[in-house]
This record gives structure tokens, C-alpha cells and sequence, in this order.
């Protein structure tokens, strides 16, 4: 069930130094069943999606148009041509046939054309395709690039993901543990009670060491509930995360505390994983793709400024009054280039526009950089100190466990009051609670620094 592999890391100077990986197949499947259907994740995959199409659209550009473009056009009124060409040459014609007594010269027509063209049609394919153009050379690159840093922040979602699912199940875990120690308790509090109630039937004790033993008893009972109330809460939050019904049931790895590794870090491992998680982290990553997209825009902009577009193209087809197709085809091929010499300065714009959007981008990886450094040292020591804190709590548990087995057996045999023994039991309780907190609080933290890191 779920992908988590917890590298705790051993000694070593060097920036190459083993880790222990302590795995647990519930919660590696549980991972791999979050990073599948987590609807975040769903949604960087979708983006991914989209930005390959802009890759595709990019380079669409690099193969020729050719577009069928039919028009048929009918017009009715607007503007005429009139000329009185008849007016004018009619009677020099009737003087031509007089003199040469023939019918030589017709009589014309005066000019009176509709300048609209009408039953006119242009039925052609067009034709382009582009020599040399930075521009959609270089547009190219940086979709390429944005393609990459979008992967790049999907691995960080992930990356995120993991630790929050892994961080989940803890809680849940502990919220187990958590009920299964108020129940023993309880278990410990009924005995008890039972005790005191013989004890009173044989005039021992009073009835009050009865009603103590009762409210105590109640307390814990309190408690249980809260505890039970955690972790239907922490369930359905790990169901949530997993996009699962929420009150689904949870597999527990019950041997995941005894996993615990007992190797201490030391401060040279710091500076290692310190390396590491700058060499490694997708934010960073992330960022040099979106530096050089920038580069690639700020020397598209240099080259375009500089450089003409040169193109070919071209129509052919058919083109006349009325579909006849008769004497009406043609064909026109074309060279084209473009060249802005001026345009008000938009171009050097344009380019110290992308000079600092390039620079911006630098400056915030200097920063995330010295985040992420920052982010690896406070885990660091956060693991160390969760470390210390759980053999802290194991020699407490120890100690408060056997303070109780010599009050228990003290009491019983009438030697201790019984306000020593629930000062024991409670102390006892809460030793076993730390405990249990503190082990998992070492898996949590185990997860933040492999986080901080980058180790999926």
C-alpha cells in the first residue's frame, strides 16, 4: 500500500553516505494509491497536458499552411464606374461611316459597371512556408522549457503529497495507539475498582476509596472519548487525502515502531543532506527550466530585432464571374520577408523586459535555495532532538511501569494509600502516552528531513 521509503542517515563526512531505509508496504501502497488518485495531483497531470499541447502548436509552426479559402461573392448597389465612352465616340463613329458609306464603326455603349463584383468567385489554395524565423525557433524552446518546469512542479506536488500522506497515516496510527493505552487504563481502573469494593466488604477501606477509584475511573472514560473522536477525525482525513469515502477502513503496519532506527545523526551529515537537497529539489529544478525559457525569450527578442523573417508562398485556383472554370484559373507564387527596422522602440523593450524577468528568476532561486538549506537544518536537528526525546520517554516508561508495579503490590497489600496509586497509574498512563507519541513523532520527522531532501 504505500511508497515511503525513511532514510535515516548514518555516519559520514563525505557528501556520499549510505542511509538506513526502513520501508513499511502498507503505507508504500497507501502512497502510491494517493499519488494516483489525489485530485491535486490530477490537475498538475492536466496541466502537463496542456502545456504539451502548446509544444505541439509550436511546432506545427515549422510545417507549411496550406489553406483552401473559396469565396463567392453576389452585390447589389454601392458605388458605379460611369463613363460616357459612347457619349464621347459615337459621333465620331457615325462621321467615319458617312465618309466611308459603310456600317464599319457600331454605336457603343456608355460605361456604367457596379465596381462590387458580383457572381464573381475566387476558388484557391494558398500556400506559406517560413524560410527563417527566430521567433518561432526560439518559441519553440521555451514551451520545451515550460513543459519541463511544469513536470518539475508536479514532482514537487508529489513530493509534497507524500509527506502529507505519510504524516496522515502516523496520526492515525498514533490515534490507535493512543485509544488501545486509555483501554488498558480503564481496564487497570475497573480492577481497581472491583479491589476497593472488596476491600470495603471486608471493612478494610471506606466507601469513598470506592468513589475515588469511580471518578478516576470516569476521567479516563472522558479521555477514550476524545481519543476516539481523534481518530475518526485523522481517518477521515487520510481517506480525504486518498480521495476515498471517509469512513473507509485504514491498514495498520503494527510492526512500524519497532522500525525505528536507533543511528545518531551527526553534524557533518548536515552539510551532506544539506548538498544533496540543493542538487536534488524540483523547486530548484523548476526554476533553472523557467531561467533558461527566459533566456531562450530574451535571445528571441536580441535575434528577431536583428535578423529579418524571410518566407515563401503562394495562391493558385480559379477566379472569375460565374463558376465557368473556363480561362479562369491563375496562379501567383510569392518571397516574402519582414523586417522591423522601427517600431517605437517596442523591440528594445521587449528585450530588457525579458533581461529582467531573467534576473528576477535568479534572484528567487538564490532564495529558494537558501530556503531549502534553511528547511534542511531545522529537520535536521528537529530528528535529532525527536530521536533523544524517545529514548527520553522510553527510560520514563520504564521507570514509571516499575514505580507502578510496586505500588500496585503495595496496595494491595495495604502499605500505600490510594492516592499513591492513582499519582502511579496516572504517571504511568502518561508515560505511555509520551512514548507512543515520541515514536511516532520520530516517523513524522523521519518523513520531514526525506522531504526537505527530495528522497521519493
Amino acid at each position: 500500500m504505500v511508497i515511503k521509503k525513511f532514510y535515516f542517515v548514518l555516519l559520514g563526512c563525505m557528501v556520499f553516505f549510505p542511509a538506513v531505509a526502513q520501508r513499511s508496504d502498507i503505507l508504500e501502497e497507501y502512497v502510491r494509491e494517493g499519488l494516483e488518485k489525489n485530485l491535486s495531483l490530477q490537475q498538475e497531470t492536466l496541466e502537463i497536458a496542456r502545456v504539451a499541447e502548446n509544444i505541439r502548436q509550436a511546432r506545427a509552426l515549422f510545417y507549411p499552411q496550406v489553406t483552401f479559402a473559396p469565396t463567392y461573392s453576389l452585390a447589389a448597389g454601392g458605388r458605379r464606374l460611369q463613363f460616357p465612352v459612347g457619349d464621347l465616340l459615337n459621333p465620331v463613329y457615325s462621321t467615319l461611316n458617312e465618309m466611308t458609306q459603310s456600317n464599319r464603326f457600331p454605336q457603343i455603349q456608355n460605361v456604367d459597371e457596379q465596381l462590387a463584383p458580383n457572381n464573381f468567385h475566387d476558388t484557391k489554395i494558398s500556400f506559406q512556408y517560413s524560410i527563417y524565423n527566430p521567433e518561432i525557433q526560439y518559441n519553440y524552446l521555451i514551451q520545451q522549457n515550460l513543459l519541463s518546469a511544469q513536470e518539475a512542479k508536479k514532482k514537487v506536488v508529489a513530493n509534497e503529497l507524500r509527506y502529507t500522506i505519510e504524516t496522515a497515516y502516523y496520526q492515525y496510527a498514533q490515534t490507535l495507539e493512543a485509544s488501545r493505552i486509555f483501554e488498558n487504563s480503564l481496564r487497570v481502573m475497573q480492577e481497581l475498582i472491583r479491589l476497593n469494593q472488596k476491600l470495603v466488604a471486608n471493612n478494610v477501606v471506606t466507601k469513598d476509596a470506592v468513589l475515588s477509584a469511580e471518578y478516576e475511573f470516569s476521567k479516563l472514560d472522558q479521555q477514550l472519548a476524545e481519543a476516539t473522536k481523534n481518530q475518526q477525525i485523522a481517518q477521515a482525513y487520510f481517506n480525504f487525502i486518498l480521495n476515498r469515502n471517509l469512513q473507509e477502513p485504514i491498514a495498520i503496519d503494527t510492526a512500524l515502531p519497532g522500525k525505528l532506527s536507533t543511528t545518531n545523526l551527526t553534524t557533518s551529515d548536515l552539510s551532506g543532506l544539506t548538498g544533496e537537497a540543493v542538487q536534488d529539489r524540483q523547486e530548484l529544478k523548476q526554476l533553472d527550466y523557467s531561467i533558461t525559457a527566459a533566456q531562450n525569450a530574451l535571445r528571441m527578442q536580441e535575434v528577431a530585432g536583428r535578423l529579418p523573417s524571410v518566407f515563401v508562398g503562394g495562391n493558385t485556383g480559379f477566379q472569375g464571374f460565374g463558376y465557368t472554370f473556363s480561362g479562369q484559373a491563375y496562379l501567383v507564387a510569392q518571397v516574402g520577408l519582414s523586417w522591423d527596422l522601427f517600431k517605437g522602440y517596442e523591440r528594445k523593450s521587449r528585450t530588457q523586459q525579458a533581461k529582467i524577468q531573467t534576473d528576477v528568476l535568479k534572484v528567487k532561486h538564490q532564495e529558494v535555495e537558501r530556503q531549502i538549506a534553511l528547511q534542511v537544518t531545522q529537520a535536521y536537528y528537529e530528528l535529532m532532538a525527536t530521536r533523544q526525546n524517545l529514548r527520553a520517554t522510553e527510560v520514563g516508561l520504564s521507570k514509571a511501569s516499575q514505580y507502578f508495579q510496586v505500588i500496585d503490590s503495595r496496595y494491595r497489600n495495604g502499605n500505600v494509600l490510594l492516592i499513591e496509586f492513582i499519582k502511579a497509574q496516572n504517571d504511568l498512563l502518561t508515560a505511555r502516552l509520551q512514548q507512543s507519541l515520541s515514536r511516532y513523532d520520530v516517523l513524522i520527522k523521519t518523513s520531514l528531513l526525506n522531504k526537505t531532501i527530495y528522497k521519493p
